[in-house]
């Protein structure tokens, strides 16, 4: 049996910096938001999309490590600080999320692909094909 780890990350726009980490021992007292998606396969791509309007592409980061897909970010109030704010309904999510999704199939993690189109994150990842079937020649001993 041999176990592989494939570590892949995937910038949405290479030229973008990673969401900036903040050292662990403060991170442990934040709050972080559940990213929502929609997770789903076809016969060949696992698919997952996310409604995330109004963040921008460099607040990801997404990565696959041990068949595990981590999406993480900030979402920013563009409010933040511009105004006197006394909200009386206050729904919306701001600051960083993260989802991690494991993935039910062996992928090609050198093949991912993210994108954002028309407010939606879109991460495809393509899985492995292996061949069903494979006849053994058998050798004979001389």
């Amino acid at each position: 049996l041999i176990t592989m780890t494939f570590v892949k990350k995937v910038n949405i726009e290479p030229e973008t910096k990673s969401v900036k980490e903040e050292p662990k021992e403060k991170k442990w007292f934040k709050a972080e938001g559940k990213l929502t998606v929609d997770a789903f396969e076809t016969d060949s791509e696992i698919i997952i999309q996310s409604a995330v309007a109004g963040i921008k592409s460099g607040d990801f980061d997404i990565s696959i490590e041990n068949d595990v897909l981590e999406i993480r970010g900030i979402r920013k109030n563009p409010l933040e600080g511009k105004t006197d704010q006394d909200y009386f309904f206050q729904e919306c999510y701001w600051g960083p999320f993260s989802r991690q999704i494991i993935l039910p199939k062996e992928v090609d993690t050198s093949k991912v692909q993210a994108l954002i189109k028309e407010g939606i994150l879109i991460v495809t990842i393509p899985k492995l094909k292996k061949e069903r079937k494979k006849k053994v020649r058998l050798k004979e001993e001389e």
